[in-house]
């Protein structure tokens, strides 16, 4: 258990996550209007979208199939019977006065999530609802010194709002939730996960507690756009409540603010219960009602999700946790590995695809997609040290050459660049030979004792081929040599 050191003990965190999860459509949750993102501003926007008068909302069949999708990755209870509210409140960006969401009755009830914390252990975190609601638009205040933009493109388009239990311990756990959630919609296809473009948004509700005590008094950290200020914002609020704690106050439940800049929380508004909302059956949509077999029709056709993909890698594979956690937390790496593991050693194949190939994109800037060496290629190279044609220690020259040049086969490399491993027994020996001759005084300190001379001899001979004497072959000969 993770907790908080203060002045009079520690002092344990709760943390309950609601994740705005942008569905993937081309048309919004209410009217027809295009969903891209980027475009310019108030070009993708309806009659329905600003609030025309007498304008009507029309659901869209598709983004209630994204939710309860997700609903179903989310190993969840659906609801074949939901209904939407109007939630008032009144802000320049929020044409129609209201937001159409769901309150008591949302589409999807109790599910569940499993963390993959670093140590390699798994926890169940619980999920107490999704609901489908329309977004806001945006406010812009950095286009004018006195004036405030509004941009409804995003006005009217398909959210699940994905509430967890209070379940979470720690700014890691956290961290761990989001990224967690973020890869089964990504694996699903319902939501990017784009937090940089806001189609993936996070507010923190945030307590402290003496362990074993009831929760405390909460407060809202709202609109985080990135797993790191996820972690930063819910770190910061915790250690303030302690100290507000222990000074004698007391919290005040409210909202607040990430400040980006200065990384710190701050006051936003006094929060609101539900009656401040005032929400109410939305009387121009009726009760979402759902077919059964509609329903199992979209569960058969549920991809294969992290979980068991992770499961399967080490089953199948033999992998460790930490090395099926890393592949699977997107699909793409996955299926990387996948094609690249198929028919060779799946270790080595690991090894390679998190070790070399991941450092590599690391250190360019790149995703997986945007790898310069195809999953075919790398699964090459580790063909070429299988039958003996290079070392492993050349096989990662071979690959620095293929990083930097797309496209090139590793074969071809290794012809151009003469790179082929040395496995003439007679060769190998002649090198040794002269190496030993020419060292015989660490010769004869090896034989009274100093076996880590070894290692010097070996070095030695890789140079002398310029590493592409077998290893194998150079370690039995020099034993043989030097023991003989």
């Amino acid at each position: 258990m993770t907790y908080i050191q203060g002045e009079t003990g520690d002092w344990e965190v709760v943390i309950g996550l609601e994740v705005h999860a942008q569905i993937v459509s081309n048309a919004k949750l209410f009217s027809g209007s295009a969903t891209a993102f980027g475009t310019a501003p108030n070009s993708q926007v309806s009659f329905v979208d600003a609030a025309f008068p007498g304008m009507l909302p029309v659901i869209n069949e598709f983004c209630v199939e994204q939710a309860v999708r997700t609903g179903l990755g989310l190993k969840a209870q659906i609801n074949n019977y939901s209904v939407f509210d109007r939630k008032n409140y009144f802000y320049a960006d929020l044409p129609q006065g209201y937001q159409i969401s769901q309150y008591l009755q949302p589409i999807v009830g109790k599910g569940e999530l499993v963390l993959d914390l670093p140590d390699g252990s798994t926890r169940t975190v619980g999920i107490t609802r999704l609901h489908l609601e329309q977004d806001a638009g945006k406010s812009l205040h950095d286009q004018h010194p006195s004036k405030t933009y509004i941009d409804l493109n995003r006005s009217g388009v398909a959210l699940m709002e994905i509430v967890s239990e209070p379940d979470l311990r720690s700014a890691e756990e956290a961290g761990a939730y989001v990224r967690k959630l973020r890869s089964i919609l990504r694996y699903l296809g319902t939501c990017d996960g784009n937090m940089e473009e806001g189609s993936m948004r996070c507010d923190c509700n945030v307590s402290v507690r003496k362990p074993g005590q009831p929760f405390g008094t909460r407060c809202e950290i709202k609109n985080v756009n990135s797993i790191r200020f996820v972690m930063a914002a819910i770190e910061y609020e915790a250690r303030r409540q302690v100290e507000v704690l222990e000074e004698g106050g007391t919290i005040v439940q409210e909202t607040r603010l990430w400040d980006t800049t200065k990384l710190v929380t701050r006051s936003m508004r006094s929060k609101e219960e539900a009656h401040d909302y005032r929400y109410f059956p939305d009387p121009d949509l009726l009760p979402l009602e759902l077919d059964p077999e509609w329903v199992e029709d979209i569960k058969r056709t549920l991809p294969e999700l992290p979980d068991e993909k992770k499961a399967r890698f080490m089953a199948d594979f033999k992998l460790s946790a930490y090395d099926a956690n890393v592949l699977v937390n997107e699909k793409a790496k996955a299926d990387y590995f996948e094609t690249v593991a198929k028919g060779r050693d799946p270790k080595l194949a690991a090894n390679w695809v998190t070790g070399d190939l991941f450092g590599a994109l690391n250190k360019a800037g790149l995703e997986i997609e945007q790898s310069p060496v195809k999953a075919e290629d790398l699964g090459g190279l580790i063909d070429l040290i299988a039958d003996n044609t290079i070392s492993g220690r050349i096989a990662k020259d071979v690959f620095a050459i293929m990083f930097e040049t797309p496209g090139k086969k590793p074969a071809d490399i290794v012809a151009e660049k003469g790179l082929k491993q040395v496995t003439d027994t007679g060769a190998i020996e002649g090198a040794i030979d002269q190496i030993l001759a020419a060292n015989a005084d660490k010769v004869e300190e090896y034989k009274s004792g100093k076996d880590k001379l070894f290692g010097f001899f070996v070095g030695q001979a890789m140079k002398a081929t310029q590493g592409k004497a077998n290893p194998a072959l150079v370690n039995e000969i020099l034993q043989k040599k030097l023991n003989g």
